[in-house]
């Protein structure tokens, strides 16, 4: 190699080398940004009881807690406790469809009726996954009729949709409307096609082979027992202090429906939700086209599309863009987890103090997210 060459190589390494500097200074200058800016907004949130995790290609940039895990011993937050998830644990129950499937165990289009019996006709799996069954709202039932003095799961649940059989809100296909009761009936046709308790399915097939160590499908005397259980406050005028939620055991429908399956009930850390998160972008549990599945809308019986895949809420943000989401809501807690896939960017937010800023602060916080 002549002196020129060498000269032009080592210029070349040199430039290279200068670039990465200059990219790592601009990543670590947009980081602190981003953690001034969700720490300068928190202190305006004072109120809020949770925690914060936003994370860039799957690393963790902002991973924070704030408030108590139990407000009466002021018992403070750590971002490794667990919350419950509430809805957002219809996107296991989801994938629990998905990847029986994928097995060959069902198709998204067998009747219910070829594994349930329910007084309604014409639903379809898939119409149970994107909300569009019009099936009635199984709570409302369950309130009613049941003695909550007892706690009820899906063999209840099923008995008395079918004695009280509430008419159907419209016909399959027709509209979309969140239904807490599809998601009871999905997790009870997984049990019915793999032969397997919908618990055990998921920790056998999800939790366990992503690591997920902190997340499971937990009753209520479990999560009693465990130290770091993040409990769910509600704010009580009269008291003037935040009150746990199963202190109103009637109205806490968390507590007399404790063994439901499918619609809630899972809790987890953030970081686990985290890993969850990763594994939608590669094959680990679906070949990934499967995968994308869940991110597609459904069409309606007009052919217009709904807002809503298989068990993913779907929007699309003006500077953050595409968006696969989830909320979640019980008594005491607020969830979301935020999928900003066109940008591989992460915002997961659990909340024990059913906070009422709540939605103002997502806007917030998605504001403060670098863009690009």
């Amino acid at each position: 190699m002549n002196v020129v060459s060498f000269s032009a190589v080592r210029a070349g390494k040199i430039l290279f080398l200068a670039s990465c500097f200059v990219s790592a200074m601009v990543t670590a200058e947009a980081q602190e940004k981003v953690t001034a800016g969700i720490d300068s907004l928190m202190r305006e949130h004072k109120s809020f009881s949770g925690v914060i995790l936003y994370a860039d290609f799957g690393k963790v940039q902002y991973h924070k807690a704030f408030g108590y895990r139990n407000f009466s011993s002021q018992q403070v937050l750590d971002r490794r406790d667990i919350f419950e998830l509430a809805s957002i644990s219809k996107t296991f129950t989801a994938m629990a469809v998905m990847m029986l499937e994928n097995d060959g165990k069902l198709s998204f289009d067998d009747p219910v009726s070829k594994y349930l019996s329910i007084p309604y006709s014409g639903i379809t799996i898939r119409h149970l996954l994107n909300h569009t069954s019009g099936l009635p709202d199984y709570q409302a039932v369950m309130d009613q009729h049941w003695d909550k003095s007892q706690v009820a799961g899906n063999p209840e649940i099923i008995e008395y949709l079918n004695r009280y059989a509430p008419p159907a809100l419209f016909k399959p296909g027709e509209k979309y409307e969140y239904s807490n009761t599809g998601y009871v009936l999905l997790a009870s046709i997984v049990e019915k096609a793999s032969g397997q308790d919908f618990i055990d399915y998921c920790t056998r097939h999800i939790f366990k082979p992503l690591h997920m160590k902190r997340t499971r499908i937990r009753t209520n005397a479990q999560k009693a027992g465990m130290k770091h259980f993040a409990l769910g406050h509600i704010w009580v005028e009269e008291k003037q202090r935040f009150v746990r939620a199963d202190s109103f055991p009637s109205s806490d429908y968390t507590i007399w429906l404790g063994n439901r399956k499918g619609p809630g009930r899972v809790s987890a850390t953030a970081g686990n939700l985290l890993k969850w998160d990763k594994a939608l972008y590669g094959n680990k549990l679906l070949p990934q086209q499967k995968i994308r599945q869940a991110f597609q809308p459904a069409k309606l019986n007009n052919d217009s599309l709904s807002n809503y895949g298989l068990g993913w809420m779907l929007k699309g943000l003006p500077v953050l863009g595409i968006t696969t989401w989830h909320s979640g809501d019980n008594p005491g807690y607020r969830t979301r987890l935020m999928r900003y896939t066109g940008q591989r960017k992460t915002l997961i937010v659990l909340n024990n103090n059913a906070y009422p800023g709540f939605e103002e602060m997502m806007d917030a916080l998605e504001a403060i997210l670098p863009r690009g």
